[in-house]
């Protein structure tokens, strides 16, 4: 992990000119960002599929992460060891990092995670309503997402999950024009999960989002992923209903599954220009601009070719260190610019930062509170 983290950070520093920052000398910019803890907002993207560094950071990579390297990485406060402890599946994973706690569930049953999330924090801490925390997500097998099972917390305390191509199936009825959009799950195409929850209807398109049924099937043609998908419905979430704790995962890079290597690169350099997108959203839209922290981080890395178990780019079965150590960024008021940190941080540490950014206490985490960002 040491090494892949070295290779990284000299990466970082000599083709994006980030400097070294020191563990010893936290930024304290929070306090003095100028934004009132009560106005803060904070959007997490999950760079999610399992990408690893030759196709990403190393060198003969980054030519597939242009948007990172060029326009989001230089404004940003990036650590190049983040460790993923828990177990590698897509969904279990996503929870972990929205609880803080290794989650153990199913990856493959429509559970909720067992601890509390991160939106049921927000919501109890700070007395904010539904309408203030949201999630979007790829996958149908996502929906269970917002809300616990613990018993201090759970159903009607956490966040609101959209799932667009439930949406869009609801809306098409199958309709095969729409079938790039509606595949759901690279790694067990035939699990289809019961879609139950705190997730949003059809109806709502209209009424919240302010979007007709007709508007979203015309514009979904227009699109060639669900991730893309995804960033059209977050950018009409965010124009209307302006939550202040918003999570996106991302899920094209999975179709590494499949086995075929370009539609994987495809997936990330896909999932790159989404999250250049979802920033340009929130530098102009004026409930967000100035006030917003954005966090992008995977939620695991993929198998080395190395690795004899293991099946390379297509999976991530292995636990090796390319499965586990990944790496994330976080952007937006605050934050140093321009900063490479290199000590290692798990990756349950994510929900306690933003506690301590937003005023609330991830009390039942695991991890801990990023130091640089205190």
């Amino acid at each position: 992990m040491t090494q892949l983290s070295r290779n990284r950070r000299d990466f970082l520093r000599a083709a994006a000119g980030l400097t070294l920052g020191s563990t010893l000398l936290p930024s304290r910019l929070f306090s003095r960002s100028g934004v009132p803890q009560k106005d803060r907002k904070v959007v997490v993207i999950t760079f999610g599929g399992g990408a690893r560094d030759q196709e990403t950071f190393a060198p003969e990579g980054q030519e597939n992460i242009p948007n990172l390297m060029r326009e989001l990485i230089p404004q940003s406060s990036f650590f190049t060891q983040v460790v993923n402890r828990g177990i590698l599946g897509h969904y279990v994973a996503t929870a972990s990092l929205a609880t803080g706690v290794y989650e153990t569930i199913n990856n493959f049953a429509s559970l909720p995670p067992q601890s509390p999330t991160v939106f049921e924090y927000f919501r109890r801490d700070l007395h904010r309503p539904a309408s203030d925390a949201w999630v979007v997500a790829p996958s149908n097998g996502f929906n269970r997402i917002g809300e616990s099972s613990h018993r201090s917390y759970g159903p009607g305390q956490g966040a609101r999950v959209i799932l667009p191509k439930h949406l869009l199936t609801a809306a098409t009825k199958g309709t095969p024009d729409y079938e790039h959009l509606l595949r759901d799950n690279y790694e067990t195409p035939f699990f289809a999960p019961e879609v139950a929850g705190n997730e949003f209807e059809l109806e709502q398109l209209r009424t919240l989002l302010k979007l007709s049924v007709n508007d979203f099937k015309t514009h979904a043609l227009t699109l060639s992923s669900p991730d893309e998908l995804s960033v059209y419905i977050v950018r009409q979430l965010m124009r209307q209903a302006a939550p202040s704790l918003l999570w996106i995962t991302m899920h094209d890079i999975d179709i590494a599954h499949a086995g075929a290597y370009s539609l994987y690169i495809d997936g990330i350099r896909r999932t790159d220009r989404l999250c250049l997108e979802v920033w340009k959203a929130i530098e102009s839209e004026p409930e967000y601009a100035g006030k917003t922290t954005l966090f992008i981080l995977p939620d695991f890395g993929r198998d080395s070719d190395e690795d004899a178990g293991g099946n390379g780019f297509q999976h991530h079965r292995t636990g090796d260190v390319m499965s586990r150590t990944t790496w994330m960024m976080a952007l937006g008021p605050g934050v140093r610019e321009g900063i490479v940190y290199d000590r290692p941080l798990d990756s349950t540490d994510l929900v306690p930062t933003i506690g301590s950014m937003m005023g609330f206490s991830a009390e039942l985490s695991q991890g801990k509170p990023i130091q640089e960002f205190l």
